[in-house]
């Protein structure tokens, strides 16, 4: 497990895209962390790094569940916060989006613990001040981040 502190917005967003580098097709990353840690900035710089996309096209889709961006590659970005458990992601089929040769992103993962891949790259953050952040990243290919 590799561990960060970031001091800014800024530098969030580059720790996503330094990520971004290190994704596969089919990967998965689950973000685990309260209201305000920063999941979503982060997401951004991950998000622009994968597609090339401007870091402004991306926002957190809380109130659809699913954002999709599209670029070199793509990047399914859910945000589960309003959703009950498995059996609604399942019923909305978004598992199928897991495995569809995109990026995965799941802000809120453990709404739905059950159906994450155990080979998924785990990324806990906290709020420690300002806009400090702690961030610890697990991946199935080590401390690498």
């Amino acid at each position: 497990m590799a561990e960060y502190t970031t001091n800014s917005a800024e530098e969030t967003i580059a720790l996503g895209k330094q990520l971004s580098k290190q994704l596969k097709d089919n990967s998965v990353v689950c973000f685990f962390g309260d209201l305000a840690a920063g999941k979503t900035t982060f997401i951004k710089g991950l998000a622009s790094g994968v597609t090339d996309c401007e870091l402004e096209e991306v926002n957190s889709p809380t109130f659809v569940y699913l954002n999709i961006y599209e670029g070199k590659r793509r990047v399914f970005h859910f945000d589960l916060y309003r959703l009950n458990g498995p059996k609604d992601f399942l019923g909305m089929g978004f598992d199928e989006y897991l495995y569809s040769g995109g990026v995965s992103c799941i802000e809120w993962s453990e709404r739905i613990d059950s159906l994450i891949p155990s080979d998924c790259v785990r990324i806990e953050m906290n709020h420690v001040g300002d806009n400090k952040r702690r961030i610890k990243i697990a991946s199935p290919w080590g401390d690498n981040g």
